[in-house]
């Protein structure tokens, strides 16, 4: 299963939808132009059903096989909504938009998902149903996790879900994945120390936040150290510490500190909360300060499933000739929420030599799309094949 021809053919009407998404970047659930598009085109394609607001503002269409008598039901997701980023690439399609870019493809993932959409309204060999899914706001929004507490699984019938990300440095049109744990749980927190302020001078009749968050911030690093196993994957850190007080000559009343928690696994993400917790409480106790904790719960871990990884994996070779081992990313993905309610598999295409995703000069490589819309059809052809 090579790149599929029709898919070549359709390149330029594909790059066109792409870069004029690309033009008109939209943040969070706010992807009302972007929804409106897409469900537009759905059913210009001949989508047997098209539902909009799912999850606020994504959208469903559901495609029927020449045969449903398998009763397979495979859905293919895509994420629609841009970032607050100014955009620096010069490009003549641009953000028209000001403060939004599209600097993470998902302009690129929507057109390729709707290629695939329109290939398989065309063709429908398969035996089943595919469900196509666009949903809004991957970029810290939650919006798979919206989609999914809309009753989306359930009501599609919706049985495996497999979803892409485009992947800058990686040869374009490449295909890598791995089993397991993949992107990580992304936590957050806010830790507030109230001490008692005074004198720079006097010392000794303050209790000193500023001492007690640097006794902290050092603690915090032995989770890592030495309450994981080595050989698992935990990142703390704080990011930022903020006093109350500006001035040289003040011991402040309080201390912020603010920072991320990264875990791959279930387990760990608990572990390290608990930790976590005990630390922060422990060390203001020791130096007579009491802590106050904002522990903000993030997308939880992206875990591939082990069949459904393979049944990707063999798709991506036969399009590509292979696909290799992905590295583990510690950045966070919700496709995660799709995959704690169904069996499925997450994969990264290549974009080339381009800037990094999340940076102002970043675009989305159009001559990936061939790959990747033959990857997410060949998905629907090969887990509900045609008799």
């Amino acid at each position: 299963m090579p790149v599929k021809n029709r898919f070549a053919e359709l390149l330029p009407e594909i790059t066109a939808w792409r870069r004029d998404i690309h033009e008109h970047p939209e943040i969070l659930f706010e992807t009302h132009r972007t929804s409106a598009l897409v469900a537009d085109k759905l059913r210009a394609f001949g989508c047997d059903e098209v539902v909009e607001g799912i999850g606020r503002t994504g959208v469903v269409g559901v495609i029927h096989g020449r045969q449903t008598g398998s009763g397979k039901v495979v859905g293919l997701r895509a994420d629609m909504d841009a970032l607050p980023i100014i955009e620096a690439t010069g490009l003549g399609y641009a953000s028209k938009n000001p403060g939004a870019m599209h600097a993470c493809g998902h302009d690129g993932h929507t057109a390729m998902l709707l290629g695939a959409a329109k290939y398989l309204a065309e063709t429908r060999n398969f035996d089943g149903t595919a469900v196509v899914i666009f949903q809004p706001a991957e970029e810290g929004g939650g919006g798979g996790r919206e989609m999914c507490a809309d009753g989306m699984m359930d009501r599609f019938g919706i049985q495996e879900v497999y979803g892409m990300h485009n992947w800058p440095g990686r040869p374009v049109g490449s295909f890598a994945i791995r089993a397991g744990g993949f992107f990580a749980g992304t936590d957050q927190f806010i830790v507030t120390i109230d001490g008692r302020g005074g004198h720079a001078a006097k010392p000794q009749e303050t209790i000193d936040p500023i001492v007690t968050s640097a006794a902290m911030v050092q603690t915090l690093q032995s989770i890592a150290s030495r309450n994981a196993d080595p050989v698992d994957q935990l990142v703390v850190s704080v990011t930022s510490i903020e006093s109350s007080s500006k001035a040289m000559n003040v011991i402040p009343q309080s201390v912020t500190l603010k920072g991320t928690i990264r875990t791959m696994t279930r387990e760990m993400r608990a572990l390290a909360e608990a930790r976590f917790r005990a630390i922060v409480e422990q060390t203001a106790l020791a130096y007579g300060a009491t802590a106050r904790i904002e522990f903000l719960k993030g997308y939880p871990p992206m875990i591939n499933h082990d069949r459904e990884t393979d049944f990707a994996r063999e798709v991506a070779t036969a399009i590509s000739g292979g696909c290799d081992e992905a590295p583990l990313i510690m950045g966070g993905e919700d496709f995660a929420y799709l995959l704690e309610e169904r069996p499925g598999a997450y994969i990264l295409v290549g974009n080339g030599n381009s800037a990094g995703v999340h940076h102002p000069e970043y675009n989305f490589n159009d001559e990936a799309i061939p790959a990747g819309c033959s990857w997410l059809a060949g998905m629907v052809e090969t887990r509900m094949p045609a008799r």
